[in-house]
């Protein structure tokens, strides 16, 4: 039985904990430092079984519209860091945007919203942080499916958002298909 491939494309600001995010799911939770993953090694595959179906994963992490709509992703991450307030007004200003402009079928695309470096998360600075509420405020504004958070460096809610993700790719490619009915859903 061939593996169902689903393309997934990342999208967000430079330094924003695309690339770490992946490269801590190839390496694993246990391995330090994280060998990043480099450009040319893409798409990034990951292998999975879920519910006795086996999908491969193909994750595109790029900042170039161009690619993009030669890609024809069936899902797209709009990623942006926690400890950052300037990659989240780029998410809502810039990313969704452009992510419209160049998709052609972005209406029936599935959108997460994936916050990054979680670990960076401090009390002490709580003007640039966004608290998960905010988050997921932003997510619901953009209408999008999920909202996720994780922390690749530290592994902290890096296996669930994951598999968050995996599920919500896997049914952009069922029947029903597309953007959720209901908008955002939190992790």
């Amino acid at each position: 039985m061939e593996s169902e491939v689903i393309k997934v494309l990342l999208v967000g600001d430079e330094k924003c904990g695309k690339t770490t995010f992946l490269s801590r799911l190839s390496a694993g939770e246990n391995v330090n430092p994280i060998p990043l993953l480099r450009d040319i090694d893409q798409p990034f595959i990951f292998e999975i079984k879920l519910s006795g179906a086996e999908y491969r994963l193909e994750f595109y992490d790029t900042s170039s519209p161009e690619n993009w709509r030669t890609l024809d992703p069936d899902i797209v991450t709009i990623c942006y860091d926690i400890s950052q307030r300037m990659s989240m007004i780029n998410m809502k200003r810039y990313w969704i945007d452009e992510v419209k402009k160049s998709l052609q079928k972005i209406d029936s695309l599935p959108i997460v919203i994936l916050g990054l470096k979680r670990d960076l998360r401090s009390e002490d600075d709580p003007n640039g942080i966004i608290y998960p509420q905010e988050g997921y405020q932003a997510a619901q504004q953009l209408r999008a499916d999920r909202y996720i958070e994780c922390s690749a460096v530290t592994g902290g809610l890096l296996k669930l958002a994951f598999e968050d993700l995996c599920k919500t790719a896997i049914k952009c490619k069922s029947a029903a298909g597309g953007q959720s009915e209901g908008g955002c859903t939190v992790m």
